[in-house]
């Protein structure tokens, strides 16, 4: 009895004093100047739904039963380092998706890149949950998810949400924590993104799939949804993604942003940020596609198998208690980010979310 309270105590510290690293972490804000938003973006779609603050510093994103918004970035950027501090919607958000990603699928439509950060409505009194994931050359058809939840209410405060991407590594960051990185090796070829991206930020009704695999609709009587976005971040070398030619003045000046970008404390995961990452990782972490071998019986060259993570899923890479969704293709621009029932509907790789349920 006495040893069963003494390790009940020993998980408590434990547990605390990884509370206090993130915090830590957390804190140590990114050394990046920020943009006003007319000065690194522009709408997207549903301009009507897009509302600037009066300094410019801030917009908020607006679903209604008309619309939703989106806004991007006014160039693109060959590599970088893309953030801002987001609010999501509160009380009743099922259906509902906001998402901050890169993209050049408006340039290479059938070749593109892409980075997303998406999350994921739910129930009132249910948290929200978000997933990573990335397409290089256009490999929509390897998809490479993963999923989460949180361990604050991102209703309640602003929380900062970052995309790092460079030529050696992608790392996706909340509030500073590392929660993701993907390094490149040779064996990736160009499933690796590696072509210039503009930053999208959208918000959208994708009821048909988001919450317990499209079981629970957007309720427009709760509507407006609104996502706010300030300290907006665009770190990178702008470019024109057709004109990029090698050998170029701008080529040559986008080397030296690239070095720049890659010598900076974020493009490093430091040992405290790699305790931190497998602390939220071990936690919080609902799916993963590296473990998910009746999708990839071989595993994807980019995943790093983790004893501590593998013990934790299924063959299906969701846990081992509970049902976890499967992602739905959906295309690439903000404003049509809907459901694509025409393409490859018997690919294994792609997963279809009809008829599944979200782990709440």
């Amino acid at each position: 009895m006495f040893g069963g309270r003494r390790n009940n105590n020993n998980n408590l510290l434990l547990c605390l004093s990884l509370l206090y690293l993130l915090s830590v972490v957390s804190n140590a804000a990114f050394n990046v100047p920020t943009t006003s938003f007319d000065d690194g973006y522009s709408p997207l779609f549903a301009d009507f739904n897009i509302k600037r603050s009066e300094d410019g510093r801030s917009a908020n994103l607006h679903l209604n039963r008309y619309a939703g918004s989106g806004f991007i970035s006014s160039k693109y950027y060959d590599y970088g380092f893309f953030s801002s501090r987001i609010k999501l919607p509160g009380n009743y958000t099922a259906g509902v998706v906001v998402a901050f990603y890169t993209s050049n699928g408006d340039v290479w439509e059938k070749y593109h890149d892409e980075l997303d950060i998406e999350f994921l409505g739910n129930l009132k009194g249910k948290p929200w949950r978000f997933q990573t994931n990335m397409y290089g050359n256009g490999s929509t058809s390897r998809g490479r998810e993963e999923r989460y939840r949180l361990w604050f209410d991102p209703t309640k405060d602003f929380h900062q949400y970052s995309i790092l991407w460079t030529r050696k590594n992608i790392i996706f960051y909340v509030d500073n924590v590392p929660i993701r990185e993907i390094v490149r090796n040779e064996a990736m070829g160009s499933d690796y993104p590696s072509k210039p991206m503009s930053l999208y930020a959208t918000i959208w009704d994708a009821s048909s799939w988001a919450t317990s695999g499209g079981k629970y609709k957007v309720k427009y009587e709760f509507e407006p949804f609104v996502s706010e976005f300030t300290d907006f971040v665009l770190d990178g070398c702008p470019v024109d993604p057709i004109e990029q030619v090698a050998g170029t003045t701008a080529f040559l000046d986008c080397t030296a942003k690239k070095d720049e970008i890659e010598n900076k404390e974020y493009s490093q995961i430091t040992p405290r940020g790699q305790r931190s990452m497998k602390w939220f990782r071990e936690k919080y972490m609902y799916y993963s596609y590296c473990y998910d071998t009746l999708r990839y019986p071989v595993p994807p060259p980019e995943c790093v198998i983790v004893p501590s993570e593998k013990e934790r899923f299924k063959e299906t890479g969701r846990l081992k208690f509970g049902s976890i969704p499967r992602r739905h293709r959906r295309s690439r621009r903000g404003h049509g980010r809907k459901p694509n029932n025409n393409n490859n509907n018997n690919n294994n790789n792609n997963v279809d979310s009809k008829g599944l349920k979200a782990n709440m």
